[in-house]
């Protein structure tokens, strides 16, 4: 009986070598697929932690939104501005509202776009600095607080709050502090 081929040596002893290298490379190679594929999941997870609402309202200018900031308080309009602390809503009909962002509950449409991180210049562009702006083109403006709706004139505009001269009762003042904002409407 002649044992050819069944020796350490013999190539179908080494045919079965290859074949058992051959798998564990495969295996190997599947092994690292699937740690990349984790990788990556891993840092998409970790980069999408990082992006603040600013940065995804920024990147939705023109897109139409519904952003709700009370139970019942909603505001639909077309992005037409955004920035760290604020979104600026047109509403149509000539009517725009500031949204501070620290006052949205949820948004409706926002897509899963980011926008860069934005420079210097645009983050200094805060919620007083728009409300400055009002105020001075001395726009009749409809402000949304917990407490209520008040219309009247930007008068001034402090560091954390507005001073708002209502409409009715006539030049009787009101101050009311970023923080109660919902929205600030103009006409």
């Amino acid at each position: 009986m002649s044992r050819e081929g069944t020796g350490a040596g013999s190539p179908a002893a080494s045919g079965r070598w290859e074949q058992l290298f051959g798998d564990l490379e495969a295996q190997l190679a599947a092994g690292r697929a699937d740690e990349a594929r984790w990788d990556v999941a891993d840092l998409t997870r970790a980069e999408r932690a990082r992006v603040p609402l600013g940065d995804r309202l920024r990147a939705a200018v023109g897109t139409r939104l519904r952003v709700v900031t009370g139970p019942g308080e909603s505001l639909e309009g077309v992005v037409a501005e955004a920035a760290a602390q604020w979104v600026l809503l047109d509403l149509g009909g000539g009517r725009r509202a500031l949204v501070p962002t620290a006052a949205v509950l949820t948004v409706d449409g926002l897509g899963t776009h980011a926008a860069p991180p934005a420079g210097r210049v645009e983050s200094g562009l805060g919620l007083g600095h728009v409300l400055r702006a009002l105020a001075r083109d001395r726009a009749v403006v409809t402000v949304r607080t917990g407490a209520g709706t008040l219309t009247g004139r930007l008068d001034r505009v402090g560091a954390d709050h507005l001073d708002l001269v209502l409409d009715v009762p006539a030049r009787r003042a009101v101050s009311v502090p970023f923080g109660a904002l919902r929205a600030v409407e103009s006409r």
